[in-house]
């Protein structure tokens, strides 16, 4: 049952994977929003399980993440379709336009930039309700859980141990 919710998860937090079409945006379905809702519900619950949150820090931790998780999915979704538009110019035997491939790096990098501004909003305003131990708690829970969302992600994808990919999950060409 753990897997399949980190399984669902993986699907749903990160755009593009799985059955969705290569040029497609994902659907935000009314199921994949139910299992959203249920995996954030079980995490939450483990969160302030472990880090002894009182019901008003359980109330605040839950707003700020609706609020910076909507933001962080924005942007995910954003950087995964650049990505593709980058690999989509790249293509072997096919001359790539610099000036969208310029534009494009441009884009990935703001990306990154918006993502980390992100963080720290986010661990500003969790820093008026949660003590230092619980933020870095928190943060390393929620690192492990993304890690084992993307190592399932890539388990999803045919991707074992040792099998280089590329972006896209197409096998990495030598040389580059």
């Amino acid at each position: 049952m753990k897997r399949f919710l980190v399984l669902s998860l993986a699907v749903l937090v990160a755009p593009g994977l799985g059955a969705q079409q290569r040029d497609s945006l994902p659907r935000d379905t009314a199921e994949a929003r139910r299992l959203r809702g249920e995996i954030e519900t079980r995490f939450a619950t483990r969160v302030q399980e472990e880090l002894k949150l009182s019901p008003d820090q359980t109330t605040k931790l839950r707003a700020t993440q609706e609020r910076f998780g909507t933001r962080r999915r924005t942007l995910m979704q954003q950087q995964m379709q650049r990505r593709r538009a980058l690999e989509d110019q790249m293509q072997p035997g096919v001359a790539a336009n610099a000036d969208s491939v310029r534009k494009l790096m441009d884009g990935i990098r703001n990306g990154r930039s918006e993502m980390l501004k992100i963080e720290q909003d986010e661990d500003q305003e969790m820093s008026g309700y949660l003590n230092p131990v619980q933020r870095a708690r928190y943060q390393r829970m929620r690192e492990r859980f993304m890690t084992r969302v993307g190592e399932m992600r890539r388990e999803g994808r045919g991707m074992g141990r040792g099998e280089g990919r590329g972006m896209g999950g197409r096998p990495r060409r030598r040389g580059i």
